[in-house]
């Protein structure tokens, strides 16, 4: 659960960034965004979601490339959506909202990508189970982020617990290969790279197996792993997810 002093922070930080935030991040914003796009597929007419969405930026730019997808964008900041609704016109279906609570119905997105976001989320593994829920079963996800493997990430993190209250954690590959392991995504991908001679990122992908189970099903097993043998229930509506996959 997040608490709402520190939603209110993220609130403030990005109200009061949001008119400049493009030109102040320009080179920052240009790069991830153009790591993430050349890891995207999108088909013509799939339903995308942008976790994060700022501005609009990358919601332009998939609209660009793919101008038959149906697209959504989702972030906390007013202030953020009302340039994003500038930017991209009535298009694009916009909602104020938070990463571990996402205001969409299950199984509504072909695709959900989100940049420079997920090191503001307060409950990263909820987030990922939400993401996950919004996913058709085959769908992907796409995260593009802060990379605590580098030297210059981990002194930036440090600077930025101190100034900057919205920030909370930026993960490694192997932490985020766990939580998304933990939120039951397969084939998962992590790539990490450098966008200058100082700065590095990484780009997750992972699907929403065909095979799925939902998230009560994976509390469950989460409680098995830590010793407690799952319901016969719980087995049985496992076994009738089976039996429902196309």
């Amino acid at each position: 659960m997040v608490v709402p002093t520190k939603r209110h922070s993220v609130l403030k930080e990005y109200g009061r960034l949001a008119p400049e935030y493009d030109r102040r991040w320009s080179f920052y914003i240009e790069a991830t965004l153009r790591e993430t796009l050349v890891r995207l597929r999108i088909q013509p007419r799939d339903h995308v979601l942008d976790v994060g969405c700022g501005t609009g930026m990358l919601l332009e730019q998939i609209s660009a490339a793919s101008p038959q997808a149906q697209l959504s964008g989702m972030d906390p900041s007013a202030e953020m959506l009302q340039i994003a609704r500038g930017r991209l016109g009535e298009n694009v279906n916009l909602h104020e909202g938070y990463a571990e609570s996402l205001p969409f119905t299950n199984a509504a997105f072909d695709v959900v990508v989100s940049t420079n976001a997920f090191h503001y989320f307060r409950d990263p593994l909820g987030s990922l189970r939400e993401i996950r829920r919004v996913l058709r079963p085959g769908g992907t996800t796409v995260i593009t982020d802060w990379c605590d493997d580098y030297a210059a990430c981990r002194v930036c993190e440090l600077f930025s617990r101190l100034v900057n209250r919205a920030h909370f954690q930026i993960y490694g590959r192997d932490a985020c290969q766990e939580l998304l392991e933990r939120a039951a995504f397969t084939a998962i991908r992590i790539d990490r790279y450098k966008i200058n001679w100082l700065w590095g990122l990484m780009t997750a992908m992972a699907e929403k197996d065909r095979l799925h189970l939902d998230n009560t099903a994976l509390a469950r097993r989460d409680v098995g792993k830590g010793g407690c043998p799952a319901s016969r229930s719980s087995l049985l509506g496992v076994t009738e997810r089976l039996a429902l996959v196309c």
